[in-house]
């Protein structure tokens, strides 16, 4: 611990030198061989902390001190070069490779990289990988570090993807670096690395042996205790994730939750210990579900995490995700607002996130339900807000006229959303009746309706499927919140009047109650 103290005193007095010494300026002035003292000091610890396994220290120096000196020495500027630290650090070869990983992390964040570095941190992640698929890799490294590789190597992957397919405004130079870069960030590559991580590390298999008892990987966290490395399996882990994520930015949905079978989202897990992998998560797979019409398992889903969200945002407001948290919190109310306005099981939610969510988008709600123009409108925002940033993985075809297809791939998905909620028009005028009536004769009920027997017939066969999905294990599940059968001319609707559940109640009103005690700790009592 002294150490980490006697760096965190150091940091401060070499980044007042580093601006003195001209090295706090803009990019121009920018220097990549001029290693600050701060710089210095922070690499030769940080290798330290990797070579003694001390988990500890490299998290607090990889989200803390590697944050603080990015903000106050490199805010407008890149890092300084690998080859200028190598010497500080023996020119480890893998941590050499962990420090450009960041670098390139760090310059994604702050600016909109060329060609040339897109290939470059390409490359890096392919040697970096290389190490962990092929080498023997004798480290610990916390999860959050774990998770961030994984999260940026599908984050760069889908920017290239948009960079490459916005061709207009490019220079001749920027069109030849992408023609010499051209097999950069190639989805088939993306996909072999994240599911060779997942089935080098084996991770399936320790899934399943720890539900029989014969493995401690989630009670550990990850982390090996017998002197081994976490970092292969933690990578398998998350890759996984990793795979759902880039399923959905192709708009295969069935794949990417078959990826992510192997973990029971039911249960803590890796992936909630990190709250933007938990957030990644669930925001991914509830989509998925969306898109695929199992509309129950979204809600259910997008409810857990938003009431944890609720629960704990509080905790992360000096995180460097926080916006990011907010972001994805706000995109999956506006999903539940679709999934609910489609499938109104509303007793699926806890009574403080409808509340939030009322507030929110209580009254496009009630206007989505009418399915006219103005409906159509309203689900077309809210899902051009919430959706992720679809991707076409090809490349362009240069020797053709240039043009920006940067938004193929979402307007393709777009309007296969909205040709579902087209098909669903109808649907709402028969449950609204449905919901009015224990029995009713189908000619009645036709009368009502405006149409024929035969039409009402097809319309209630359409209600019917509409309002049944199959799930991952390919059982039938229903959405229906109102359900019914036919006997003799005679919809009978089955009662589905939903439990009270008091225990909301108290709980929104204990949060309520934590609220007013943290106001109260803020006063200042003169």
């Amino acid at each position: 611990m002294a150490s980490y103290d006697y760096y965190e005193r150091s940091m401060t007095t070499s980044a007042s030198d580093y601006q003195n010494q001209g090295g706090g300026g803009s990019q121009s002035l920018y220097d990549p061989d001029f290693v600050p003292d701060a710089v210095k000091t922070f690499v030769v610890h940080l290798y330290r902390h990797i070579r003694e396994k001390n988990v500890y220290e490299i998290h607090q120096m990889y989200e803390g001190s590697f944050q603080r000196l990015s903000e106050r020495m490199f805010k407008e500027s890149p890092w300084p070069s690998t080859e200028a630290v190598a010497p500080y650090v023996d020119n480890d070869h893998v941590f050499c490779l962990l420090y450009k990983e960041m670098w390139f992390r760090h310059l994604y964040a702050r600016g909109n990289p060329g060609p040339r570095q897109r290939a470059e941190s390409w490359d890096n992640y392919c040697s970096l990988f290389g190490v962990v698929l092929h080498g023997v890799v004798n480290m610990q490294l916390p999860n959050q570090w774990l998770w961030d590789m994984v999260d940026e190597f599908v984050y760069q992957f889908q920017s290239h993807c948009q960079y490459r397919a916005k061709l207009k405004n490019k220079s001749e130079e920027e069109m030849q670096l992408l023609r010499q870069y051209d097999q950069a960030w190639n989805v088939y590559g993306v996909l072999n690395y994240l599911q060779a991580l997942m089935e080098k590390s084996q991770i399936i298999q320790i899934l399943e042996r720890e539900k029989e008892g014969l493995e401690q990987f989630t009670a550990n966290d990850g982390y090996d205790y017998n002197g081994g490395s976490n970092v292969l399996k933690v990578l398998g882990y998350y890759s996984m994730v990793g795979l759902l994520r880039v399923h959905c930015l192709l708009g295969d949905y069935q794949t990417g939750l078959k990826c992510l079978a192997p973990i029971d989202i039911s249960q803590q897990g890796l992936y909630t210990i990190i709250i933007g992998s938990h957030i990644t998560t669930i925001y991914h797979y509830g989509f998925a579900n969306l898109m695929l019409r199992r509309y129950t398992e979204a809600i259910s889903e997008f409810n857990k995490v938003l009431l944890y969200i609720l629960k704990t945002k509080q905790y992360h407001q000096k995180s460097p995700q926080f916006d990011q948290i907010l972001k994805k919190n706000e995109q999956m109310y506006a999903l539940l607002a679709i999934c609910l306005s489609l499938c109104p099981q509303v007793k699926l939610v806890e009574e403080n996130v409808n509340t939030q969510l009322r507030e929110k988008y209580g009254e496009k709600m009630s206007r989505m339900q009418r399915y006219d123009d103005e409906a159509f409108s309203l689900y077309d925002e809210l899902f051009s807000y919430a959706c992720p940033k679809f991707i076409t993985p090809s490349a362009p075809i240069y020797e053709e006229p240039i043009v920006n297809y940067n938004q193929d791939a979402y307007r393709l998905q777009l309007k296969l959303f909205l040709h579902e909620v087209k098909q669903q028009q109808l649907l709402s005028g028969v449950r609204n009746y449905l919901k009015l009536y224990s029995t009713i004769s189908l000619g009645k009920l036709a009368t009502y309706m405006e149409v024929d027997e035969s039409t009402l017939r097809v319309i209630l066969m359409t209600y019917k499927h509409k309002m049944h999905a199959v799930n991952s294990s390919g059982k039938i599940i229903s959405n229906a919140d109102v359900d019914f059968y036919i006997n003799e001319d005679i919809v009978h609707v089955m009662d589905t009047k939903p439990i009270k559940r008091y225990g909301d109640y108290f709980m929104l009103q204990t949060l309520k109650f934590e609220e007013i005690i943290g106001e109260l700790d803020g006063v200042k009592v003169e």
